[in-house]
């Protein structure tokens, strides 16, 4: 961006103005030379070498006014961007949601449409190319963890970058400029401004250092002196007196001690005004230096002990005591957005001022005050919001370490919260570490919050792609469960667990076994529950799984209707994401049914349903969106199954990685479709590739592993080697005859493309032997209008002409088939034609 200072109005308002970006202080004071230093260091990069300027990072300690700064250079050049955004980066986890929110405004597809990480991404590549705007500032607060925060920044770019930050690793990838104490000058006038009136220099000169210049103390002493009518020698007296005390405590060295006296004469003004206001703000020492909600406050005005009970009964007192707390710049009080913040300096003062006992006496009630503030259930989204705003003050609060049942009930909800929403790995952290936590605080194996975790973190494992780990933990915590005195076989608990335990049998190939375990616990869900309670839902829908695996289709179609129909309309019991799950699975087995069409349009809905309810790169929706492309793909929309594919693919190597069962799956259908279209070269590297990964993750054995040899003997063929194509088949119809047997589509499959390999080789007798043996086979699984029914009928016609046989019947009762299929159908398509329909293998989400 070319320096142009001076040709725009500073009152200029930028295009877009972000609705974070704080209001301007109004007392804000000198700082002349860093503001003018910063600015020319962001429009003329000090490395000779570099084409565009490099970010700069404000660093400096707490309370020295780097936020202020920051805000301060905003207002001041605003006419010289088109963009400001504010972006909050506290926590990590939240910097792409903030930064997405530009993306409508730079004309890009927003969050709600493409997801926070897409949506992210694009702005930031946006403002990398400058296109819409080239003169944008970004301003990162707070951005004390560089290593999490980085990938968030734009790489270059005409714009500018600013950050605020405590940590000085940020020298490595920015400018630093250190912020230090006001000059002796800034603070005589900052007192003069923030107390509304001229104050005698050299009192004014004696509080300044006093205060070692720190704007924090500073802001705090002329609030202090301006709501009280205090004059300076009267504070100064006062801040000589407390000083001496804090000395005799052996306060710590880690903070200024002026800074300590200075906010213990605030607090006691305030707690002469208010005298609850104290309390509440010991109260909120004890949550993150990230913004709290306040209506914890409101929800959880019965969860108070002995300090805040009171003044959490008392609505119009709790008010009265977050205005004076404001007024005397002890908290931060956002009117719209309804939270308070508390200087994480002002905090840990707070905290070193009490003695071990009442830290845990206070630590314990913001534990229950979280607790009974937060919704009662975390796996309805519409409570997505609150238990967000609580997640950042999980840890700085030691809520690990509470040994409170209804504490402990919190926390396994905000893990529940993190595996629904879809934050899988900060939802594993979680998890585990409050296992480690209360297995240390003296929780047995047996604590019924201990088992809870364990399940939960078992299908955390489990959507991970951890199969193995997630077994282990499963099958000793199913057992643990059982001889609880606290749950025992039927209780609900066990029960859930037990079908994650099916779940990994699944994983483990073993479907006969899955499906025989799921009936068992389908009978037993309904007995203790009857028909339509969630639990017996999620046990069909589960049932309904297994069956689609062993190739039973109509009968899974049948129970996946009864799931879907029922969980949608559940009024409790029931979130978007068992709806997401069922309403799928009915779009799949469809499918497997041979309906595509239908399964398009149903497929087509549930994708949208999962990117408005759970956003494009949640779990759930990314499966459906590969469903969806398979689908496609079927029906013979051959573009469209492409696109969705490939961005799929890319969404799922991005947030979960490569050797994720659901990416290799992805990889699957893509290669597929690839083969469709004609691209044999790369479906044939994507499928090549992906067999280790299914070996690694699933195990040489496992069914799924052959289902990729299927896929690659028929690209083997078509790419011109029949006879490896046949060699592989061979071996792959032998093992699947081993671990899913005879009757099942996998075992199918490999055995109507080995007759197409027999028919390349012109081996017509063999082609015809097994095909009228696969045709049998078939024929007693499936329905005669099953597509794969007639595709083997119909190969079967070709192979028999081909050896000089017979095959008008077959031909007539097969066409006859196919024309209830629409004209423009792939497979009839192919059948008019006269070519060969060959089979391949798709992964059902297990």
């Amino acid at each position: 961006m070319d320096e142009q200072v001076g040709t725009r109005s500073p009152a200029r308002i930028p295009e877009i103005w972000g609705k974070k970006v704080p209001g301007k202080n109004k007392n804000f004071t000198g700082r002349s030379a860093v503001l003018a230093r910063l600015r020319e260091s962001l429009t003329s990069s000090a490395d000779p070498t570099a084409l565009l300027p490099l970010p700069q990072a404000l660093h400096g300690l707490g309370g020295v006014g780097k936020t202020q700064l920051a805000i301060e250079y905003a207002w001041k050049y605003r006419g010289e961007y088109d963009v400001v955004w504010w972006i909050t980066a506290d926590q990590p986890e939240l910097v792409p949601s903030a930064l997405a929110g530009l993306a409508e405004g730079l004309g890009l597809r927003s969050a709600a449409v493409v997801g926070i990480e897409e949506a992210a991404a694009s702005v930031r590549e946006a403002l990398q190319r400058g296109t819409p705007y080239d003169r944008w500032l970004l301003i990162f607060d707070n951005a004390d963890e560089p290593e999490l925060i980085r990938g968030m920044i734009p790489d270059g770019g005409p714009g500018h970058v600013l950050i605020t930050s405590r940590n000085s690793r940020w020298s490595g990838v920015a400018e630093t400029v250190t912020v230090d104490v006001f000059t002796r000058e800034e603070s005589l006038a900052f007192l003069n401004k923030r107390v509304g009136h001229e104050v005698d220099r050299k009192e004014a000169d004696r509080l300044a250092t006093e205060l070692g210049d720190l704007p924090l103390a500073l802001e705090q002493a002329a609030a202090l002196q301006h709501q009280t009518g205090m004059s300076t020698e009267e504070y100064i007296e006062e801040l000589h007196e407390r000083t001496r005390d804090l000395l005799s405590m052996g306060q710590s060295t880690e903070y200024p001690l002026s800074m300590t006296a200075a906010w213990q004469l605030s607090l006691e003004a305030v707690e002469s005004k208010v005298p609850q206001a104290g309390d509440l703000l010991r109260c909120l020492a004890f949550f993150g230096p990230n913004p709290v909600p306040r209506d914890v406050f409101r929800r959880g005005n019965k969860g108070g002990g002995a300090r805040m009970g009171p003044i959490l009964k008392d609505p119009v007192a709790l008010n009265q005591a977050f205005a004076v707390l404001n007024r005397f710049a002890l908290v931060k009080v956002e009117g719209d957005a309804r939270t308070v913040q508390v200087h994480r300096l002002v905090q840990a003062l707070l905290r070193d001022s009490l003695e071990p006992h009442e830290r845990e006496e206070i630590r314990a009630e913001v534990h229950t005050l979280m607790a009974s503030g937060a919704p009662a259930d975390p796996e309805n989204n519409a409570n997505w919001r609150s238990f967000g705003e609580l997640v950042p003050h999980v840890r700085p609060s030691g809520l690990a370490d509470s040994r409170e049942d209804a504490v402990r009930e919190f926390a396994v909800n905000i893990v529940r919260y993190l595996f629904r929403q879809g934050t899988l790995g900060p939802a594993e952290n979680f998890a585990e570490e409050f296992l480690d936590r209360w297995q240390w605080r003296g929780a047995g194996r047996q604590d019924p919050h201990v088992l809870r975790l364990r399940r939960h973190l078992g299908s955390i494992l489990w959507q991970l792609g951890k199969y193995t780990e997630c077994r282990k933990l499963n099958k000793e915590t199913h057992e643990l469960m059982q001889g609880s005195p606290h749950y025992g076989e039927t209780h609900e608990e066990t029960l859930r667990l037990g079908l994650s335990y099916a779940a990994n049998l699944r994983g483990a190939g073993d479907f006969e076994g899955a499906y025989k375990r799921d009936t068992g616990l389908l009978k037993a869900h309904r007995e203790l529950f009857g028909e339509t309670h969630p639990a017996t839902l999620r046990a069909i829908n589960n049932l309904a799984l297994d069956q689609a695996l062993l190739g039973l289709y109509d009968q899974a179609r049948v129970l996946q209707e009864l799931a879907y129909l029922e969980q949608s309309d559940a009024v409790e019991g029931v979130g978007k994401w068992d709806v997401q799950i069922s309403w799928n699975g009915l779009a799949r087995i469809v499918r497997l049914c041979g309906d595509y069409e239908m399964a398009c349009d149903l497929g087509e809905e549930v994708y949208a349903y999962g990117r408005r309810e759970l956003e494009v790169e949640h779990l759930l929706t990314l499966m459906t969106a590969r469903d969806l492309s398979i689908a496609r793909r079927r029906n013979g929309d051959l573009p469209g199954s492409l696109d969705l594919a490939e961005e799929t693919l890319a969404r799922l190597e991005k947030f979960y990685g490569a050797d994720h069962p659901e990416t290799m799956a992805a990889v699957v259908a893509l290669a597929n479709t690839l083969r469709e279209t004609g691209d044999l070269d790369r479906a044939f590297t994507l499928t090549r590739n992906v067999i280790p990964r299914y070996d690694s993750v699933f195990g040489r054995q496992h069914p799924y592993r052959y289902g990729c040899e299927v896929n690659l003997a028929l690209l083997h063929r078509l790419r011109g080697d029949a006879a490896e194509a046949r060699r592989r088949n061979l071996e792959t119809c032998d093992a699947l005859l081993a671990c899913v047997g005879a009757r099942h589509e996998y075992t199918f499959a490999a055995a109507v493309n080995l007759a197409g390999d027999h028919a390349a080789l012109g081996d017509a007798a063999e082609a015809c032997r097994l095909g009228e043996h696969t045709l049998e086979r078939v024929r007693e699984l499936f329905p005669a209008k099953h597509v794969l029914v007639l595709s083997a009928a119909h190969n079967l016609v070709l192979d028999l002409r081909a050896a000089g046989r017979d095959a008008e019947a077959l031909r007539a009762s097969t066409e006859a088939g196919f024309r209830a299929f629409r004209p423009d159908h792939p497979d009839r398509m192919r059948a008019d034609g006269g070519r060969r329909i060959d089979w391949d293998f798709d992964p059902l989400t297990l």
